[in-house]
C-alpha cells in the first residue's frame, strides 16, 4: 500500500524543508550566474587570443579549450577546486605570504567559470568569424581604435550568431551547479539530498527540486528568446 505524501515537509519553516530548498535554489542561481558571467569574460579573451593573438597566445588558448573539452566536467571541478587551491597556497607560501582560504561560493563560481570559458571561447570564435570583414574594415577606415571597433562593431554584429550557443551554455551552467555537491557546497542538489535522507521522503524532495530546475529553465527560455529577438532586429528572419 502506497503511503500518502506528507506535503507539510515542504513548509518554509521548521520542521519543513521548503525554506532550505529555496535557499539552496538561490545559491544555485548565484553559482550559475556568477560562473556564466566569468565564462563570458574568459570566452571573449580566449576567442580574441585565438583570432588576433600571436602564436604563444593562440597555443595557450588552444590548450585551454582542448583541456576543457577533453576532461569530464566533474573531474575538472575536482581538479580546479582541490589541486588549484593547493597550488595557489603553495605559491603564496613560496612568496612568504599566508595561504588563502577561498569561500565555497567564490570557489564554485571560479570552477564553473573556468569550465564555461572553454566552451564560450569556441562559441565566440565562431561568432566573430561570422561577422562580415567589410564591416570591421569600414570601421577601421573611419579611424576607430581597435577597442572601439570591438565595442561598437564586432560585439553587436556577433551577438546574433553567439546567442544560440550561449543560451545552451547558460542551461549547462544551471545543471553544472549540481556537480558542486560532491565538494560539499550547499546548493539545491545537496540540500535536497539532505532533506530526503532526514525524512526518507526521496520522491517528494527530488520531484520538488526537479520542479525548481524546470521553473528556472522555463524563465530562462523566455529571457533568452527576448534577447535573441532584440539582437536580431533588422536582420532577415531565420528560416
Amino acid at each position: 500500500m502506497i503511503e500518502a505524501i506528507d506535503f507539510s515537509l515542504l513548509a518554509l519553516t521548521s520542521p519543513g524543508w521548503g525554506g532550505a530548498l529555496l535557499a539552496g535554489f538561490l545559491r544555485s542561481v548565484e553559482l550559475a550566474a556568477g560562473g556564466y558571467l566569468l565564462g563570458i569574460v574568459i570566452g571573449l579573451l580566449g576567442a580574441t587570443a585565438k583570432i588576433y593573438g600571436g602564436r604563444i597566445l593562440r597555443d595557450i588558448a588552444e590548450l585551454y579549450t582542448l583541456l576543457i573539452r577533453a576532461v569530464p566536467e566533474l573531474v575538472l571541478m575536482l581538479l580546479f577546486y582541490y589541486v588549484g587551491t593547493d597550488l595557489l597556497n603553495t605559491l603564496m607560501a613560496s612568496l612568504g605570504r599566508e595561504g588563502i582560504d577561498i569561500d565555497g561560493l567564490s570557489a564554485g563560481i571560479l570552477v564553473i567559470g573556468l569550465v564555461q570559458g572553454g566552451y564560450a571561447t569556441e562559441v565566440f570564435r565562431g561568432a566573430i568569424r561570422a561577422v562580415p570583414p567589410g564591416q570591421i574594415e569600414a570601421a577601421q577606415a573611419f579611424g576607430m581604435s581597435p577597442f572601439r571597433v570591438l565595442r561598437r562593431v564586432t560585439l553587436p554584429a556577433m551577438a546574433p550568431h553567439a546567442l544560440p550557443g550561449m543560451a545552451n551554455l547558460w542551461m549547462i551552467a544551471t545543471k553544472d551547479t549540481a556537480l558542486l555537491a560532491v565538494i560539499g557546497f550547499s546548493e539545491l542538489t545537496l540540500v535536497t539530498k539532505q532533506a530526503a535522507a532526514a525524512t526518507r521522503e526521496y520522491f517528494l524532495f527530488f520531484i520538488a527540486a526537479g520542479l525548481l530546475y524546470l521553473a528556472l529553465t522555463l524563465i530562462s527560455n523566455l529571457g533568452l528568446r527576448w534577447l535573441e529577438r532584440r539582437a536580431r532586429r533588422g536582420l532577415p528572419a531565420a528560416a
